[in-house]
């Protein structure tokens, strides 16, 4: 892969911060702006903004606090029921990964990490070690940034830009924790298809598995869109568990038109005490490295499946809604909106998962709705459905 560009400009990308990551883990490519600079707006007029279109949920946050002592014991829980097999997971896709891209990747053009703020963040630094692991036999040079992606707004075009002027001769691939119903893929397909033709100055850096293959990596992918998943199945990913306190401590973006630059974003320094962002790599990291199984190559896909849009269309149709960004499937998801957002009600497959655990705990503290469906919401094991506050748009 060579760059055309006589005029590409290096940035120095290692001004940006890392959030609470060590500086070798990633570079997160946002602006950070102070708190109080940010509009804290309640979860219920929130919603009422989205929903009725005067706001779009990029423009304001309702600023986090730190979790109960039922929300941190459950995340533990989490983390020791899943430790074994996200560091498995990991190992297998550092592995597939080496497997694709060792004939092309050296230390001069090292494969470029991008993970999607903010659930991409914790993967993304996780197979950042792992790749950077000599003792393993899946090292592979890399380097590792975090960049927004916001619905209905897009990738930041500029943080995309900066790293292709930065690395033009490497390959790209983005990295999200896990796909709900496949809304991220087709913002990321959108955002990349000003690429999309062969003669593009940068086609190879994104296109490198074939046109029109997008090179999303995710740890579960319940849709079926991403190229590379180390599963489909909807499981407890811990670091799904907790917002800003496995991530860096950075909040979800905020949009900024691409003229005025980067996404911005908020560092929750009155958090630090209670966050688990460096522990809980380490802790999987280190388990990774005491894995005796035998490493997978995991199977590559050059186009999504949507193996779940039937299901989603008939959710749609049976709760009257029309207005598909409030149907939030998968355990993490479902507790994010249940945490962020003002939900109706929670679709379970089983009553008793020990996977929805926080999501009952947390249903039955602010006493909402839970239906038990079964099989019927399968792959997914827990579905938020998100209160109509206003006229859908």
């Amino acid at each position: 892969m060579t760059s055309n560009n006589p005029n590409t400009k290096t940035v120095d990308l290692k001004r940006y911060g890392s959030g609470s990551y060590l500086a070798s883990d990633v570079t997160v490519l946002l602006d950070i702006v102070d708190k109080d600079a940010v509009a804290d707006v309640p979860v219920s007029q929130k919603e009422a903004l989205i929903q009725s279109g005067q706001r779009h949920y990029s423009d304001m946050l309702t600023l986090e606090d730190v979790p109960s002592a039922m929300h941190e014991q459950l995340y533990m829980q989490a983390l020791e029921q899943g430790k074994i097999r996200a560091a498995t997971d990991i190992a297998n896709l550092a592995y597939t990964l080496k497997h694709v891209f060792q004939k092309t990747v050296n230390n001069e053009c090292p494969l470029i990490l991008v993970s999607l703020v903010r659930a991409g963040l914790p993967i993304g630094v996780l197979l950042q070690r792992a790749l950077a692991d000599i003792n393993s036999s899946y090292s592979l040079p890399s380097v590792h940034y975090g960049v927004s992606i916001i619905r209905d707004r897009g990738l930041d075009p500029v943080a995309l830009q900066m790293i292709l002027d930065s690395h033009p001769d490497s390959p790209i691939v983005f990295i999200d924790g896990w796909t709900g119903k496949g809304a991220i893929y087709q913002e990321l397909a959108h955002s990349l298809e000003v690429f999309a033709d062969p003669s593009h100055t940068n086609f190879a850096n994104i296109f490198h598995q074939g046109k029109g293959v997008i090179p999303l990596l995710t740890l579960a992918d319940p849709a079926g869109v991403a190229w590379l998943a180390a599963s489909e199945e909807d499981w407890l990913i811990p670091s799904g568990l907790l917002n800003s306190t496995v991530s860096g401590l950075i909040s979800r973006s905020l949009y900024t038109e691409p003229q005025s630059g980067l996404h911005r974003s908020v560092f929750y320094d009155n958090l630090i005490e209670v966050d688990h962002s460096l522990a809980f790599v380490d802790h999987i990291d280190a388990v990774r490295r005491t894995l005796t199984t035998p490493l997978q190559c995991l199977p590559t896909y050059k186009q999504p499946r949507y193996q779940t849009a039937d299901l989603i269309d008939k959710l749609a149709a049976e709760y009257n809604i029309t207005n598909r960004n409030r149907i939030k499937p998968t355990i993490a998801e479902a507790t994010r909106a249940i945490l962020r957002r003002d939900p109706e009600r929670i679709l379970l497959a089983s009553a008793e998962h020990p996977d929805t655990v926080l999501l009952r705990h947390l249903c039955a503290q602010r006493h909402i709705a839970i239906s038990v469906l079964g099989d019927k919401i399968l792959p997914y094991q827990a579905i938020t459905l998100i209160k109509q506050r206003a006229t859908d748009r």
